[in-house]
């Protein structure tokens, strides 16, 4: 009689439990619930707005030279695997390694295949920052020195004026917001599954100073995707279409999720859905200092803006929307200080040690679930990685032994 008595309490939770969703589902809250945290299929979930590709497809030279690479083993717990082997186990759906416009190496697991359109989370950021390159040398935007009012006049009221397009760029707005993935009441959990994009920004607040503490904060990368539109008097969407989607030859169209069907706001801070081998073309294009097929679609003092530091800014590990591979040192008798570095400290097995952490010029585009665009312009090297979850594996570390390797 007490166990029925506690099955039918149960039942009658679930009801209830689904009915609440359910009255939710018009929130944020309750889609954060019903969807629980981002997955690999969530560019089946939102409502989207579509990239065209041209009918001109670039397509990448294939190894025909039988160029073998030299692929480390990879470790996860106590075990060792082969290269492809510990790849797959790590939830990888597709791996991709270029030298120049040459495809040395592709690979798909889960019954994925070149066609398949993937989630890019965070990689989105990257190429919000390409556009504002871009629209920085068309002359709609004059400079990122300049106030994010200039082109968001409705956050005049919040007294941003101080906030510049280089802030949002370097992740140093000083804009309050929550970038907790895990909390359903939270501002990421608002933007990403709530309905009014533009009707949120109008409530943005600063807690802080621009310029005074580095912050990853996704709501910068919303807010230049709408200064973008603003400058351009183009949908993010169309403008990505018509300056990098086009150009690059990309072998299929491209969506950028929205936030709903009536307003259609792109969520310019992730959401960017394409298939592993446009996200490589994205990467060489960076990789060839923003120059494709002759033509310069992104300006070379964009590109080294990215790409280099010119002050010891965030301790080199990013720049730009884009996130850098720097490298760290032990001080010694021996030291041969780099051009642009920075002096810190660390511990080694319980002992304090002097530093300097330097940057190595390898850079990335980065999504949440271990989507990767790896950057390496001293082997001209290009590498992505696109994955159901970020694993256990140091992909960084990886692609940076790959490189080294070959």
């Amino acid at each position: 009689m007490i166990r029925t008595l506690f099955k039918n309490m149960n039942r009658k939770f679930i009801s209830i439990l689904v009915l609440t969703l359910l009255s939710f589902s018009s929130c944020h809250v309750g889609r954060f619930f019903w969807w629980n945290f981002a997955d690999i299929n969530d560019d089946e979930k939102f409502k989207n707005v579509k990239v065209n590709s041209s009918e001109t497809k670039f397509v990448f030279q294939q190894n025909t030279a039988n160029t073998k690479l030299n692929l480390p083993k990879i470790k996860l717990e106590d075990k060792t695997f082969d290269f492809e082997q510990g790849i797959e186990k790590d939830k990888t759906l597709a791996f991709l390694i270029l030298r120049n416009d040459t495809l040395l190496y592709e690979k798909y697991f889960e019954n994925y295949n070149q066609n398949e359109i993937h989630p890019s989370f965070s990689v989105a950021k990257s190429f919000v920052s390409a556009l504002v390159g871009i629209a920085i040398d068309e002359g709609f935007i004059n400079s990122v020195d300049d106030p994010i009012t200039k082109y968001l006049p409705e956050l005049i009221p919040n007294k941003f004026e101080n906030i510049t397009i280089k802030h949002l760029l370097e992740m140093r707005s000083g804009i309050q917001y929550n970038e907790s993935y895990f909390n359903p009441f939270g501002d990421v959990a608002k933007y990403y599954y709530g309905k009014n994009l533009n009707k949120y920004l109008l409530k943005l607040k600063a807690d802080k100073e621009p310029n005074k503490k580095w912050e990853y904060k996704s709501i910068n990368t919303q807010l230049l995707g709408k200064i973008v539109e603003n400058a351009t008097k183009k949908p993010l969407n169309q403008y990505l279409q018509q300056k990098i989607w086009l150009p690059l030859g990309m072998e299929h169209d491209a969506t950028w999720s929205v936030d709903s069907k009536t307003n259609t706001t792109v969520k310019a801070f992730c959401c960017l859905n394409a298939c592993a081998r446009d996200f490589a073309k994205f990467g060489l294009l960076y990789l060839n200092n923003g120059k494709w097929n002759g033509k310069q679609l992104i300006s070379e003092q964009w590109i080294k803006q990215t790409s280099e530091f010119d002050e010891p800014l965030n301790y080199f590990m990013y720049k730009n929307h884009f996130w850098h591979n720097p490298k760290m040192e032990i001080i010694s008798d021996s030291t041969i200080y780099p051009k642009m570095y920075r002096k810190g400290f660390d511990y080694f097995n319980g002992e304090k040690k002097d530093i300097i952490v330097y940057p190595t010029g390898n850079y990335r585009a980065e999504g949440i679930l271990g989507q990767f665009i790896f950057i390496c312009s001293e082997k001209n090297m290009v590498i992505v990685r696109l994955g159901t979850n970020y694993g256990k594996t140091d992909w960084v570390n990886l692609f940076e032994k790959i490189a080294q390797l070959n």
